[in-house]
């Protein structure tokens, strides 16, 4: 590439930057929280906004059953191919679907309301930037005119806040995508090259009910879930221990997000459930962390007489590592982001997990990079005022448009 081609490709997003900011507005203006996850009719109005610009859409519903299965209402995934020529093909892939606003929001969470250049609502960062990151990098490639070879595919999903096995897992699994290189949502100061895995179990702990002037006719379930909460907290400094050598994660963690039980105050409550996140190193072994989790939690109060402790896996997502390629990915992003950041920005884990693991299981080499700001933390990123400020949504299309045409051009 020509520094005056390279010149034409950055004014050419800087001309589409009011259309990439009001494309962004749109999605961000479409709720699309997940729970409860009717995500279907987000992706037909994405696909509509695509088409405006356009590109050829192709949209693939997820069969009702799974989609249920996988604790959602309606998932629809789309994907847009532009090819070059003969070559490789890069899939651009990010995330539609959100968690729920919360309270706290000084703005309205589905407004996309800029002020003083930052962009505020849910998805602005994570991970609808992302949709317009990759959209307008593209489209800004095709209106070049430039000879390249390979192909750019956009796989635009909407199920990761539940895992992504009905996203880029169910795309790759059926060969509807086929990729050799992805680009992941991600930030625009950093490339993520590895990340957690991570495993949600639900503790379901049964006893019997009875009145609360005579709990011993009972057998106390909330009783019972205290000496496995006491057990779980006291593994969390053992975990502390357990450090990662991958520069970005730490250890893994263990946190109890989500308990639900009892009848009614004057009722020894029957039935108490306890949901787990337990992150993953990428050292760990998935199976066995489950494995020894799950002792754990049984041992806890196996001499109760009248209790018994069921439990379930939602998710188990594994890690996701480098694969052999992933080091080109990462020098023509550092390359370009050098040029048009003004620094150098490393390339690390985060102790997250994203759908960037799905490609990597599949053998396709992999990283995360995309707009937004150092940290998930200064993004607001699942907290109340997410936000994205917008010339960090530019510079990041500008740099991940150069190295599809670098990628591309040898």
């Amino acid at each position: 590439m020509t520094e005056p081609e390279r010149a034409a490709l950055l004014a050419s997003i800087d001309r589409l930057y009011p259309a990439q900011t009001a494309f962004l507005a749109r999605l961000v203006q479409r709720p699309t929280d997940n729970p409860p996850g009717d995500c279907a009719p987000a992706a037909a109005d994405a696909a509509e906004a695509l088409r405006a610009l356009g590109f050829a859409v192709e949209a693939h519903p997820v069969p009702a059953a799974l989609v249920a299965a996988n604790g959602m209402a309606s998932a629809t995934n789309l994907v847009v191919r532009h090819r070059f020529g003969p070559g490789p093909v890069v899939a651009l892939n990010a995330h539609g679907d959100v968690v729920p606003p919360g309270e706290g929001w000084s703005v309205d969470p589905y407004g996309g309301a800029v002020v003083d250049g930052v962009m505020y609502g849910r998805g602005a960062a994570v991970s609808k930037s992302d949709f317009a990151t990759y959209a307008f990098a593209l489209q800004a490639l095709i209106g070049s005119g430039l000879a390249l070879r390979g192909a750019v595919e956009l796989h635009f999903t909407y199920d990761e806040e539940a895992g992504g096995e009905i996203g880029p897992a169910w795309l790759l699994a059926r060969g509807i995508v086929k990729p050799d290189y992805a680009i992941c949502a991600g930030f625009t100061y950093n490339i993520v090259v590895a990340h957690d895995g991570c495993l949600h179990l639900e503790v379901a702990v049964r006893g019997r009910s009875a009145h609360a002037a005579q709990p011993e006719s009972g057998a106390d379930a909330l009783e019972a879930a205290t000496q496995i909460l006491a057990a779980l907290y006291a593994s969390r400094a053992r975990l502390a221990q357990l450090r990662s050598a991958v520069p970005g994660i730490a250890h893994p963690t263990l946190v109890v997000g989500l308990i639900k039980g009892g009848i009614n105050t004057n009722v020894v409550p029957d039935l108490v459930t306890l949901r787990i996140d337990r992150r993953i190193i990428p050292e760990e072994d998935p199976a066995g962390v489950e494995r020894a989790l799950t002792a754990e939690i049984e041992q806890a109060c196996r001499d109760r007489p009248g209790i018994a402790v069921t439990l379930r896996r939602i998710l188990l997502a594994q890690p996701f590592l480098a694969r052999p390629g992933q080091e080109r990915l990462v020098a023509l992003l550092q390359k370009h982001a050098r040029a048009v950041l003004g620094e150098d920005i490393p390339a690390n884990g985060v102790p997250l997990y994203t759908d960037a693991r799905h490609y990597a299981a599949a053998g396709i080499p992999t990283v995360l990079y995309g707009a937004g700001p150092r940290s998930l933390l200064e993004a607001n990123g699942h907290r109340a005022d997410e936000r994205l400020v917008l010339e960090d949504l530019r510079k990041a299309t500008q740099v991940v448009c150069l190295t599809l045409a670098d990628l591309l051009s040898t």
